[in-house]
């Protein structure tokens, strides 16, 4: 399976003292934020990784409260491969709501792992900084 990016996903019990802990606590810088209310969320830059704290109810029942997210190229193709390994989809592929196509599989613990593909025309492939002056 090739792996594009990564990050780790924070589903924190409490969104604001969690933001308040990534951002001003450990200084983490934000990369970029996103949604509103329940499914707000701040990606922060973590070295040669990000870290996503998103939503505030905490983690899903029954699960940790991190999960991993992993960009793929193809996600039809990485699904194919993981199953015919043997390996059990959680969830099959979906077009989320804010345009990203996931899959899930589950490790031996119970983590949840996303498996993203990132569209051609969704803005996280698009530079949206403005142009350099001069």
């Amino acid at each position: 399976m090739e792996i594009l990016t990564s990050r780790t996903l924070v589903h924190p019990s409490d969104l604001e003292r969690s933001l308040a802990f990534y951002g001003q606590g450990l200084g983490l810088a934000v990369a970029r934020e996103f949604g509103e209310g329940s499914g707000r969320g701040v990606v922060f830059f973590a070295g040669g990784g990000t870290v996503e704290v998103v939503g505030h109810a905490g983690p899903p029942p029954g699960r940790p409260g991190v999960a991993l997210w992993l960009q793929v190229r193809s996600l039809e193709e990485t699904v194919a491969g993981l199953t015919a390994r043997g390996v059990a989809l959680a969830r099959p592929p979906v077009l989320e709501p804010w345009g990203l196509l996931e899959a899930w599989v589950d490790d031996p613990d119970g983590l949840r792992i996303h498996l993203v593909e990132v569209p051609e025309d969704h803005p996280l492939r698009r530079d949206l900084r403005p142009p350099p002056e001069g």
